[in-house]
């Protein structure tokens, strides 16, 4: 399954209010979705963004996908950047695997094939 972090609209007409949702991607817009992460009040002047950062980071850590749009919301809250850094911390924390090159040799047999002369 593969999970998008993505906007639901809500609001009326002219007045757009949007939750920012986990959902998976096959999902429509205002349809299903697995939790809300957060809301964007984008009429507001400044816009209003609210985010539960510790499920942000769980989603993105489980490989959510985040649209333009939430990207852009996210990039301004410093969660990307935050996540790019705990990520590349999990990358040096790992250790190298070191693969172990197997070298098979093959055997081969050779049969010597002997031929009678029959004699006259």
């Amino acid at each position: 399954m593969a999970v998008k972090l993505r906007l639901k609209r809500m609001g009326a007409k002219q007045k757009p209010f949007y939750r920012i949702i986990a959902a998976d991607s096959r999902s429509p817009r205002d349809g299903r979705f697995i939790e809300t992460v957060g809301t964007y009040n984008p009429i507001k002047d400044p816009a209003i963004i609210t985010l539960k950062e510790d499920r942000v980071m769980y989603w993105l850590e489980q490989g959510a996908i985040p649209t333009d749009t939430v990207r852009n919301i996210l990039s301004k809250n410093k969660i990307m950047e935050k996540f790019a850094k705990e990520k590349a911390k999990a990358k040096k924390k790992t250790p190298k695997k070191e693969t172990a090159k197997k070298t098979t040799t093959k055997k081969t047999t050779t049969k010597k094939t002997e031929t009678k002369k029959e004699g006259k």
